[in-house]
């Protein structure tokens, strides 16, 4: 049975892309984004939580955050976790909610967000580049058990090495859009 399996590669690439989406989309860039608050952790009921299993949150506006928190006496946590995340937001305590408004971003926090996109894409690319050695190890692997010849290896390799050169301009496109909102060109 062979190892190499170019379906699993190919997903495992794809999902590289998607988790520097992610990354990228909690990157502020001076608009108002849900995904902003998904690193924050609450200390609620004796543990820790990801503020979504504590409250609601939503953007009413452009640059407001609302946190809708279901358990009122969870407030306070919830306030003092969005704070110490480390964001740069100040909740404003409305009674039952939090408002988070988006201050401007300054030319060295732009700078300072862009260098952070780059460093998240260049994890992807070296996530995605594994999952290439991956492959090719298998195929070798593949060789070696003469499951394959060396010339389906070679052919495999290259189709391997198109895909991987395909799925890191996804990562790089991705990175570089980001990269373009955040400093606003």
């Amino acid at each position: 049975m062979a190892k190499y399996d170019k379906a699993d590669l190919e997903r495992r690439m794809k999902g590289a892309v998607e988790s520097l989406k992610g990354d990228l989309s909690g990157l502020r860039t001076g608009r108002a984004n849900t995904a902003l608050l998904d690193p924050v952790m609450v200390e609620v009921y004796g543990s820790h939580m990801p503020l979504a299993q504590v409250a609601t949150v939503s953007a009413p506006e452009p640059r407001l955050l609302s946190v809708q928190v279901w358990d009122k006496s969870n407030i306070g946590p919830v306030e003092k976790a969005i704070r110490s995340a480390g964001l740069g937001l100040n909740p404003i305590n409305d009674g039952n909610n939090l408002r988070l408004p988006i201050p401007d971003l300054t030319e060295e926090r732009r700078k300072e967000l862009a260098k952070l996109a780059s460093k998240y894409a260049e994890s992807a690319r070296i996530a995605i580049r594994n999952v290439r050695r991956d492959g090719m190890d298998a195929l070798k692997a593949d060789e070696n058990k003469k499951e394959i010849s060396e010339d389906e290896r070679k052919r495999a390799e290259t189709d391997l090495q198109k895909l991987t050169d395909d799925i890191v301009k996804q990562a790089d496109e991705a990175a570089a859009a980001k990269e373009k909102e955040i400093l606003g060109k």
